[in-house]
């Protein structure tokens, strides 16, 4: 909102009234707002989510520490959402298709969370919500974001990513959507995999304090490198990615995002004092899907995300081995000694902390490789 105040004081010549031009000048802003609003309402909402007696369920999976985290505030993904949207409300163009897609995609998936943590700690249900209404929840959003991005898209000229394996369909059939082809019926649901694969990941990853806020806020970082670069022309065209016009606004929502998740970790660092709970991490996981998806950087998720996708890929590899094992030896067997995979270290008495830190440290080098990767492609 604010750039369209100092747009008409720009016209007014009113000093400094400029700098809202910028890009770089109002993700910057979007950041500081979003980390000072997160301190700020963070000590308030967890004093109140303690007066409300919303803890943590804790099971006992015989973890180090484990039990001590009982009846620690979750639900703290309010902090997130709140940090995110109103440093974007204020900072971001409103009229670009974009930032209102990301922010519906927050609020949406957050909202998801949200109801499954209220029914963990209100209604005493460990299993939360239903697990078949989280997936629906996630294939219409995946829905939602596959047709608004692609119809902006085709309105631009912009091409489907044309490393994607459906590409060749598509373009042979003239587009996605069903008006302009059939290529859309394989579109779709990989933009619906793609969303719920990623919140997933990122709800998984979230296990021990400080990790999915810490390696979501480097993964938001590349991203926003990465969408800058996408509206760029010259930037795009010397990198030989598709040009996106207008996703350098994403930038702004991005600044927010790596703001929020800062401001988090303060109150989220071991020991936490608050939990995000799948309010924050499902919204997250939607954010990063989303944004990955409109810069048309699809497959750079296992790379860039590497982090979620090794926590996904533990679980599953685990639950797999398990039921073959125990069908063929009557048995089940193990590969990790916990997963995820974060579990199977703490299992082998690493520090939570310092399971947090090296992760992020991977994190940060996948993203660095993601980016360098633009250009050696």
């Amino acid at each position: 909102m604010l750039y369209y105040l100092f747009k008409t004081l720009d016209q007014m010549d009113v000093a400094g009234a400029g700098a809202f031009k910028y890009i770089s000048f109002r993700a910057s802003m979007a950041a500081i707002v979003a980390l000072l609003i997160s301190l700020f309402i963070g000590k308030r909402i967890i004093q109140k989510l303690q007066q409300k007696q919303i803890g943590e369920i804790v099971r006992d999976l015989g973890l180090e520490g484990q039990l001590a985290k009982k009846g620690t505030p979750t639900m703290g993904g309010i902090i997130i959402l709140i940090s995110i949207l109103v440093p974007t409300l204020l900072f971001a163009r409103l009229d670009d298709v974009y930032v209102l897609l990301l922010m519906v995609a927050t609020a949406w998936m957050g909202g998801i969370g949200l109801l499954d943590d209220y029914i963990k700690v209100f209604k005493k249900d460990k299993e939360g919500l239903k697990g078949w209404f989280k997936v629906l929840g996630q294939v219409v959003l995946g829905v939602l974001i596959a047709v608004v991005i692609d119809y902006h898209h085709a309105q631009h000229g912009i091409p489907l990513n044309t490393n994607l394996p459906f590409s060749k369909i598509a373009l042979e059939y003239g587009g996605i959507l069903p008006w302009k082809g059939f290529a859309w019926i394989i579109f779709v649901p990989v933009i619906m995999f793609i969303v719920t694969a990623v919140s997933n990941a990122v709800n998984l990853t979230d296990g021990i304090d400080g990790l999915a806020a810490g390696t979501t806020a480097i993964v938001g970082g590349g991203l926003a490198v990465i969408a800058y670069m996408a509206g760029n022309f010259n930037f795009a065209e010397y990198l030989h990615i598709i040009y996106v016009p207008d996703s350098g606004e994403v930038v702004v929502f991005l600044a927010a995002l790596i703001g929020a998740c800062i401001g988090f970790l303060w109150y989220n660092t071991y020991p936490a004092q608050v939990f995000m709970g799948d309010t924050g991490s499902l919204a997250l996981g939607g954010a990063v899907a989303a944004v990955a998806i409109i810069v048309k950087m699809e497959l750079l998720i296992p790379i860039l995300c590497g982090v979620y996708f090794a926590e996904s890929l533990s679980v599953i590899l685990q639950v797999t081995y398990f039921k073959y094992t125990k069908k063929k030896y009557g048995e089940g067997r193990r590969i990790f000694l916990m997963s995820p995979l974060h579990h199977h270290f703490q299992k082998k008495n690493i520090p939570e902390s310092k399971i947090t830190m090296r992760f992020m440290i991977v994190t940060l080098l996948l993203v660095l490789v993601s980016i360098a990767i633009l250009k050696l492609r």
